[in-house]
């Protein structure tokens, strides 16, 4: 029999078993788990450097003064966990895909963009949620934008985009709607809750505050 010493992976001491000199890896398994009170199925040993195999007919040669380094595998995760169907759905599901309603030259279109220029989602969300009329409007600024440049009025041809995208997507109320702005509203009025100096007055005076 030779004395060898087990160290465990982790803040416990290590410990003497006694054993003998020519042994299988799985009685050598068996004998720690035993001793160490551990699970046989997922226990991990590495001798002088060496990982020990798990097949049963491994042996092993043991020395006075070996040092058995132990380490305990951890569990491995649920079916539903570990089942990467369900990440690859959700991958799915994400992607950005064009209505069944769509017409075929703009399907052909999406199928090139997608499987041969591998474009991204994010891409492609913005090149197909554009209208006809968007695009029009997208060409006549970049045919524009030259001829500003020209009169050098660039900056002015600029802000004045700015301005024109703010007023097209100001959008209109519906009758009986109310806007956020009091000035804007017939009589002043304001949504309910409004924070103004005239209310912040009169709840000092109301000793609210």
């Amino acid at each position: 029999m030779v004395e060898v010493t087990l160290r465990a992976v982790g803040p416990s001491r290590p410990t003497t078993l006694r054993l003998p000199p020519f042994i299988s890896v799985a009685d050598l398994r068996r004998h720690i788990a035993h001793d160490r009170h551990l699970p046989q199925d997922r226990l991990r040993l590495v001798l002088r450097g060496r990982n020990l195999p798990c097949q049963d007919d491994a042996h092993v040669n043991l020395r006075h003064g070996d040092s058995l380094i132990v380490a305990v595998a951890p569990k491995p995760p649920a079916n539903h966990l570990r089942d990467g169907d369900g990440d690859d759905d959700e991958e799915e599901e994400l992607k950005f895909k064009i209505p069944e309603t769509t017409t075929w030259w703009k399907r052909k279109i999406f199928i090139f963009l997608r499987d041969k220029l591998r474009l991204p989602d994010i891409l492609l969300m913005v090149l197909f949620s554009l209208g006809i009329k968007a695009w029009v409007l997208i060409a006549m600024w970049f045919l524009f934008a030259p001829i500003a440049q020209m009169y050098d009025v660039g900056p002015l041809f600029i802000l004045g985009t700015g301005f024109l995208v703010i007023l097209c997507n100001l959008g209109r109320r519906q009758q009986g709607d109310v806007s956020a702005y009091s000035i804007f509203n017939e009589d002043f009025r304001e949504l309910p809750g409004t924070l103004n100096a005239e209310r912040i007055d009169r709840d000092i005076r109301a000793g609210q505050f």
